[in-house]
């Protein structure tokens, strides 16, 4: 872990570090991340917590606001967030979140998310309003 000299952020974040996120694309409003389904976020069926794949959208397009802030010092709460569960996610799967930016301002953006497996099949899509506020 380390601090971001620019944001003063830690990078990563204990909760990407948690849930095993990796940022392997990152561009103003879009990011992708890369993330192993591991065993420990089971539900009792067997496949992974629903939960725990809205937590991945969520820190996904948290991430992507904080890409798209163009050197402001900010930080981001998210104020809504939607998943939909289109199949289940497989334990061990190796699955790709890509987080974009679909509108926003200075205060507010308006973010998507989809979860796939590496080949493309679609696991879920989320939808989340992020708040901006200013860091000092």
């Amino acid at each position: 872990m380390t601090s971001d000299p620019a944001t003063g952020l830690q990078v990563p974040p204990n909760c990407d570090l948690t849930l095993g996120l990796v940022c392997v694309e990152k561009g103003a409003g879009r990011t992708v991340w890369e993330m192993r389904a591991h065993e420990r976020f089971a539900n009792p069926n067997g496949v992974v917590q629903g939960g725990i794949v809205a937590a991945w959208c969520d820190s996904a397009m948290g991430a992507t606001v904080i890409t798209a802030a163009a050197g402001r010092r900010i930080r981001v709460t998210n104020t809504d967030l939607r998943a939909s569960f289109l199949r289940p996610v497989a334990v061990g799967a190796l699955l790709r979140c890509e987080a974009t930016i679909v509108s926003g301002g200075r205060r507010v953006a308006f973010t998507e998310a989809t979860v796939a497996t590496v080949d493309g099949t679609s696991l879920a899509r989320a939808s989340g309003t992020y708040l901006l506020l200013e860091r000092r």
